[in-house]
């Protein structure tokens, strides 16, 4: 792993899942994390706790912020570069999912979901630009999803946010090149996170289902989506611009 030591580092969601790992391979590749969820804030703290613990070079701090508040994402912004000094790295990993057949979504649920998984993102991606162009450039990394890309019974408004996530990543890239900003996005699929493994717990025929249809016959661990994650970050050409890392256990290649 390429050394990370002196950047620093935003990750939303940060207090379990996909986000947690992440934040704890930032640390470990030596880089100052600021770890951002909308609680509960003892999860956070030892999501924090286990960074330091892996890397007692390090200071982790962290936020709790929902992010559903069109002025968290500044906030976020502002707290990080008070607490760890600079923003190199910001991955936007937070999300939700409402799971619903299409025609019973609620206006109020649609806002939520777009505010956080969409506007988030777009926001707090807005916020860093002013210090990652003083500092000559810097890596966004957007966490999308194998559902941007197929169709999935009861997700279509997970899927449409995580598939304005892509091209989100497409867009800046585009215009942002030219900063010596990177962004990419990557969308990880059926991924072992807590909300999978309970909702398995609660139905186990939807294991099964899952895997008759994933060639690699297992679901992923959310580390392999957090090593990925900082290889965009560390390891990746600059050249390497507007591109959407699929890792999905080849879910999408039939």
């Amino acid at each position: 792993m390429q050394t990370l030591e002196g950047k620093g580092v935003i990750v939303t969601g940060a207090s379990r899942g996909i986000g947690r790992a992440t934040a704890l391979r930032f640390a470990e590749a030596g880089a100052g994390v600021y770890l951002v969820a909308d609680g509960p804030a003892a999860e956070l703290e030892a999501a924090a706790l286990e960074c330091r613990r892996a890397n007692d070079k390090i200071e982790p701090r962290w936020g709790v912020l929902d992010l559903a508040e069109a002025a968290a994402p500044a906030r976020m912004v502002a707290a990080a570069l008070e607490a760890i000094g600079r923003i190199d790295i910001l991955v936007n990993n937070a999300g939700i999912r409402i799971r619903h057949p299409f025609g019973e979504y609620t206006a109020e649920e649609f806002d939520r979901l777009i505010a956080i998984n969409v506007r988030a993102a777009f926001l707090a991606s807005q916020a860093v630009l002013p210090s990652m162009r003083a500092q000559g450039g810097g890596r966004i990394i957007h966490v999308a999803s194998q559902m941007g890309l197929v169709a999935h019974k009861d997700s279509l408004l997970y899927g449409l946010s995580k598939s304005a996530v892509i091209y989100l990543a497409r867009a800046m890239a585009y215009e942002l090149a030219k900063d010596n900003i990177v962004v990419n996005a990557v969308s990880p699929g059926p991924i072992m996170t807590e909300y999978n493994a309970e909702r398995t717990r609660q139905d186990p025929s939807l294991l099964a289902d899952r895997l008759s249809y994933l060639p690699a016959g297992r679901y992923g661990e959310p580390d392999e989506i957090a090593r990925t994650i900082v290889l965009l970050a560390a390891a990746t050409p600059d050249f390497m611009q507007g591109h959407n890392l699929v890792i999905d256990g080849g879910y999408t290649t039939h």
